[in-house]
């Protein structure tokens, strides 16, 4: 999924619980799942961000020398602005993108 094109705020903000609460009734289970969700973005873009950084790493065995990389730079910089994983799940969670199913109902 492409997380660069969300509309995820990226500074905290208050939702209405009723919006949260109302695919599953129950505010706790709303929560468990946006969650578990978050979970799987914050994976997402941390491998995403490192598979990106280790094009640009250089392997040496010197300690004495520190390279600076502007192009691992602006990579960070941009991953660093992107809006937090709960943010995301909270919006894929108001515009129903989240699948979730609960085994103990058919």
């Amino acid at each position: 999924m492409d997380y660069k094109d969300t509309e995820a705020a990226t500074s905290t903000i208050t939702y209405n619980r009723n919006e949260i609460e109302a695919p599953t009734e129950n505010i706790y289970k709303a929560i468990s799942i946006i969650a578990k969700r978050a979970t799987q973005i914050n994976s997402d873009v941390k491998k995403e961000l490192v598979d990106k950084l280790d094009e640009f790493a250089t392997y040496n065995d010197s300690l004495e020398e520190v390279f600076e990389n502007k192009e691992q730079i602006e990579v960070s910089k941009f991953y660093e602005r992107l809006p937090k994983p709960t943010a995301m799940a909270v919006e894929e969670w108001l515009h129903d993108k989240v699948y979730f199913r609960t085994p103990d109902s058919e």
